[in-house]
């Protein structure tokens, strides 16, 4: 099924804006997430696929990757995740005559919503270098062409092998197989401009780079600090785990620069008290901390901590978990001792009591999780941040009991299984041993690029192909320009996608296109119908089957894409049975058992009613894996975020109507934004201490070291109560102001939450 072009978003630049809304879910989830799939999908289709989102036979949603429960309810999905589902199984397809209609350049002037509401990608399509059309092309020609370049460079490391967190963890192994055996780690992945913080703070703190606990930890637990997250937009069904564990006792608090809906009130649609009554009040204390502002509360919490235990010796502190597990704590004492009170005020902008409030609440609990995001993970000292929440619980031993630990929840929906994969420029040894070991050839032992490096070679023209399993890279990318100048100079760019997005439209001199199966879509191969696995936030494993048929019968998985391309680059070369993987689905678990630790038994254990947990030393037995074999109370230098005079912070953030970099409308409901996205949101005393008013136009610049502003013009202010001294604008439109080289320490994730803006009266004719 075809269909014309939708309207263009022309009246995206006049956005109209209500009051933010004090709660989230309830009856408008429902109408936002039916009304779309009936009229796209149609009352048959969406039967079909809402019943199987999340069920233990269905499929698992791509919207995000929060844990499922054991006990599921009949309709085990969010709004976001009903709309992420409308948005990919949609019949709507793009039919041939789109690409002699539609050039690189008319693409290029699309807006990321019109592109994702063109339709599903069905055939595969390539454009020449000299050209400025894709044609369509078979699948045999797209192979060996693909080939031909590969194999003609005059080095592997001259191609980069980009992967996005929707990949299964098959395709992910044979992937990364696949890139090695090539010979090259050029494996940067979205971990990179996300988690990539936690995973560097955890694996040096405590060995493992994920969270420590499992779903039914939230309803033992007694207090769960949110901080730097948004779960109303961005993983919905934890607002029900939140409002399990108040109804079981626990208490919240919610640290973060904006009061997010989702955070205040839950009115959860499957319940009565959801439908007719108040809901279920979700923080019982909202601390509204400045951008950058969270290390210096963390420290004054830990700080507060250590005077209690000074005040009761013996009494406070965990002593007997941290004598046998743990050191650094006489250093920790030390270096908090000298903390500033008035350093934590003015970085944080709170007020002593409210930091009293928190530690209070924390020193009552004796179970505790600490959540996070991207509010957390994308500072400069995000890492040293991380490794403060671990500071916090380990001082009380909260990690490797019921109910407590240290929770990063992932956005992605198995961003977490590539990495145990192997999706990752730096593995380990012990693990390219064993794949070298499985299957009989030396794996490359240099450090690959990552995402913002890999942006450097390409524009050193050092990286000559890019090669993308999913995703939207041009579009995630901080320093938009930068970016697009960096992708247009390469020799060639090749994206497996669903559907159009920025990437198709920001190429290199030859570029070509690979349609791929949907999540939800039945995987026929020749030994029968296929199903994936996944990884989810808590480290549980399972299965993922599609349960319609596919838009079109000219469509492949992305296990068959990756296998064909495999095969038809490296030959013989290794005696890898490329075939056989794309036959047999099987096969692949089985080379994964004998190389992913904690994979043992792995076809087996994916076939358990709940799939199965991968082994987590601090969860299972307090064991902590890292360089020592102990947990790390480590000493972090506070460098507050400098805001000078005139100057706001600003942090990137998604809609309600969003999943990553794909818009599924024009909305943000719970902001009170319609009809557009053209928007900086400004605390009203800012506003008025600068001489702007609600409404006026304005261009924002991005202030960074002696490089030469960036700009994003024509922007709509909105009067918001965000953090005095903090804006925020919408992701991925925001990405121009980020410089490319402005990273985490550590991580060298794009530092998108506390960036020097300023704002100028807009030059834009509107």
């Amino acid at each position: 099924m075809s269909r014309k072009s939708p309207v263009d978003d022309v009246d995206a630049s006049d956005p109209k804006v209500t009051h933010p809304e004090t709660w989230a879910t309830g009856i408008p989830a429902i109408t936002h997430s039916m009304e779309p799939a009936l009229v796209d999908l149609g009352p048959v289709r969406t039967a079909q696929l809402f019943t199987a989102i999340n069920q233990k036979e269905g499929f698992d949603c791509m919207s995000c990757a929060w844990p499922d429960p054991d006990k599921r309810k009949h309709l085990e999905f969010c709004e976001n995740g009903a709309k992420a589902v409308t948005w990919e199984a949609t019949p709507v397809t793009v039919p041939d005559s789109f690409w002699a209609e539609h050039s690189v350049t008319d693409l290029a002037d699309k807006s990321e919503y019109w592109l994702g509401m063109q339709g599903r990608l069905t055939r595969p399509v390539y454009k020449p270098a000299g050209s400025d059309h894709y044609v369509p092309i078979e699948w045999d020609d797209a192979f060996r062409l693909l080939a031909d370049t590969l194999n003609g460079l005059d080095s592997p490391d001259q191609a980069a092998f980009y992967t996005s967190g929707r990949a299964s963890n098959e395709v992910s192994f044979i992937y990364q197989l696949f890139v090695r055996a090539f010979g090259t780690n050029n494996m940067p992945d979205c971990s990179n401009m996300c988690h990539e913080s936690t995973g560097n703070a955890l694996s040096d703190v405590i060995g493992v780079g994920k969270s420590t606990i499992v779903y039914d930890d939230f309803e033992r637990t007694e207090l769960i600090i949110v901080m730097g997250q948004n779960p109303g937009t961005n993983h919905p069904r934890m607002l029900t785990a939140l409002e399990d564990a108040k109804r079981k006792g626990a208490k919240v608090i919610a640290v973060n620069p904006l009061p997010e809906a989702g955070l205040l009130r839950f009115k959860n649609p499957q319940r009565v008290r959801g439908v007719v009554g108040e809901g279920t009040k979700i923080a019982d204390q909202f601390l509204q901390v400045r951008l950058g502002g969270d290390m210096a509360l963390l420290q004054a919490v830990s700080k507060r901590v250590l005077d209690a235990e000074a005040r009761n010796p013996g009494t406070v502190l965990d002593h007997d978990f941290i004598a046998e597990h743990c050191v650094g704590l006489e250093e920790l004492k030390a270096h908090l001792a000298q903390l500033d009170e008035g350093e934590v005020l003015e970085a944080t902008g709170l007020t002593s009591a409210e930091i009293d409030e928190m530690a209070d609440r924390y020193l009552a609990a004796d179970r505790v999780i600490i959540t996070w995001a991207m509010g957390i993970t994308q500072h400069r000292k995000s890492v040293d941040t991380i490794k403060e929440i671990a500071n916090l619980l380990l001082l009380r031993g909260n990690i490797g009991k019921p109910g407590a630990g240290p929770s990063p929840i992932r956005g992605h929906s198995n961003v977490q299984g590539n990495r145990t994969m192997g999706i990752w420029e730096q593995m380990s040894d012990s693990f390219l041993d064993a794949l070298g070991t499985e299957f009989a050839f030396e794996p490359p032992r240099a450090h690959g690029v990552d995402a913002v490096r890999g942006m450097h070679a390409m524009e050193r023209g050092e990286i000559k192909v890019w090669f993308a399993l999913g995703g939207n890279f041009v579009g995630a990318i901080s320093d938009t320009a930068f970016a697009e100048r960096a992708m247009r100079g390469t020799d060639l760019t090749v994206q497996v996608s669903t559907k159009l997005n920025r990437s198709h439209a920001v190429t290199g001199a030859a570029a070509m296109i690979l349609p791929t199966l949907g999540r939800t879509e039945i995987d026929h191969q020749a030994s029968g119908d296929q199903f994936v696995t996944v990884e989810d936030s808590v480290s549980l494993v399972h299965a993922s089957h599609g349960r319609v048929e596919p838009v079109a019968p000219t469509l492949l998985s992305e296990t068959a894409i990756i296998a064909r391309l495999a095969a038809a680059t490296l030959g013989d070369r290794y005696g890898i049975d490329w075939a056989g993987f794309e036959n047999d689905y099987d096969i692949i678990r089985e080379h994964i058992a004998r190389v992913v630790p904690g994979c043992e038994d792995y076809n087996a254990k994916v076939r358990q009613e709940n799939g199965f947990h991968l082994p987590n030393g601090p969860r299972d037995s307090r064991t902590f894996t890292n360089d020592i074999g102990k947990a790390k109370l480590t000493v972090n230098e506070l460098e507050p975020v400098e805001r000078p005079e005139g100057r706001l912070l600003l942090q990137t953030l998604r809609s309600h109507d969003q999943f990553n970099t794909t818009i599924y409308a024009l909305n943000d409901r719970y902001r009170g934004i319609k009809h557009g996205r053209d928007v900086v949101f400004v605390n009203p005393l800012d506003l008025d201490e600068l001489g702007f008013a609600d409404g006026d136009r304005v261009d924002v610049y991005s202030e960074w070291k002696d490089e030469p502003d960036r700009v994003l013009r024509g922007l709509r202010v909105v009067a918001y109560p965000t953090a005095k001294g903090c804006a925020a604008a919408y992701f991925p439109e925001a990405n121009v102001l980020v410089p490319l080289d402005s990273t985490a320490i550590g991580s060298n994730t794009p530092v998108s939450k506390a960036i020097v803006v300023r704002l100028e009266a807009s030059q834009t004719d509107l």
